[in-house]
């Protein structure tokens, strides 16, 4: 038994509070990067990858297994991370079984 207070708390930590109200661009998005840079106090993310949902998700995926796996060790499996892109719209990651 988990106290989801702590598993949202660690998702609000690893992916919310660090993507929340920021932009986030690629890191060969030249153009765009050196824009941002021109703007005090903006937050900017700076992915490796494109900022798809797609990756998005695969992204948020692999952060939060590690940190469910740091805190819970074996006993928390992150089964699926969605991120919407619209309320239509949306990329899932799964684990592999």
């Amino acid at each position: 038994v988990m106290d989801f207070s702590d598993v949202k708390r660690i998702a609000k930590e690893q992916v919310v509070d660090a993507w929340d109200h920021a932009f986030l661009v690629y890191r060969g998005d030249k153009v765009v990067l050196d824009f941002l840079n021109t703007l005090p106090g903006h937050k900017t993310v700076i992915m490796d990858v494109p900022p798809t949902a797609e990756n998005l998700a695969a992204i948020a995926f692999r952060l939060l297994a590690e940190a469910y796996h740091a805190t819970y060790n074996n006993h928390l499996h992150l089964k699926r991370v969605r991120i919407y892109e619209t309320p239509n719209n949306w990329a899932d990651c799964l684990r592999k079984e």
